[in-house]
């Protein structure tokens, strides 16, 4: 059943795990993961390559299942939902921006945009999409490709897409790990004013120390399981608070 006012918390992982079979055997990914977001919070995921921060999002967002466990998000029980119900799910709950863009070369800005409107069959998608990107200053770029803007402008037109159907959750994976540190504290400014205006709970994926501090609180994944605050290395950056934050909720 989908969320209502009286439930603060839009995603819930119970007993979590991940195992991926490969040709060198099987390899757990994440384990035990238990964890709890409050709507409207922002959440930074933060440990070393391999940790199994992006496998996180992506369960979250329904593009990967996990080998066991409960992940409730938006009231929906994702176990239930087949490939065609996580679809509809993620276009009316879910946002992500990748760190890599992903945008289609032959679309222009407004057309990758209004795509997951349109999706939807809303009739207002080309309004929505132009009001999104010019909210990230890029209503003078609406008919170029994504091949004729800069990499901060499509991480821009990423963002605008990820916030064009109002989700209640916005997942980024690394996404300034592809621009220079100016663009992308531009990026990072348009995406924290997108999920503070749309009331969306933000999670996202870093390895900068400051980006994770100014976030509500930090998780941080080690061996893909979430760290108590007592096991926490001084040198990550994260205080002890906000690491044992995470562990409380």
């Amino acid at each position: 059943m989908p969320m209502t006012a009286s439930d603060p918390c839009i995603v819930s992982l119970r007993d979590l795990d991940v195992t991926l079979i490969g040709a060198a055997g099987a390899v757990q990914v994440l384990r035990n993961i238990d964890l709890d977001l409050e709507a409207g919070e922002t959440v930074s995921v933060v440990g070393p390559s391999g940790a199994g921060k992006t496998t996180l999002l992506m369960i979250v967002g329904g593009l990967e299942r996990p080998t066991c466990g409960q992940v409730t998000v938006a009231g929906h029980d994702l176990a239930t939902l087949d490939e065609d119900g996580l679809a509809r799910f993620r276009g009316r709950h879910v946002g992500i921006v990748f760190q890599a863009f992903h945008l289609i070369p032959t679309m222009t800005a407004v057309e990758n945009v209004a795509a997951p409107r349109e999706l939807a069959g809303e009739a207002d998608a080309f309004e929505r999409a132009r009001a999104e990107l010019a909210a990230v200053g890029l209503g003078h770029r609406l008919g170029h490709y994504p091949g004729e803007l800069s990499g901060g402008e499509q991480q821009r037109v990423a963002i605008a897409r990820a916030l064009v159907n109002r989700p209640g959750l916005l997942l980024a994976d690394e996404p300034t790990g592809n621009l220079d540190a100016a663009t992308g504290a531009q990026v990072m400014e348009h995406l924290f004013a997108g999920s503070r205006d749309s009331g969306a709970t933000l999670v996202l994926i870093t390895h900068d120390a400051g980006l994770a501090a100014r976030c509500d609180r930090t998780v941080r994944l080690v061996d893909g399981r979430i760290e108590a605050p007592d096991e926490a290395p001084e040198a990550t950056g994260v205080s002890a608070g906000t690491v044992a934050q995470a562990a409380r909720r």
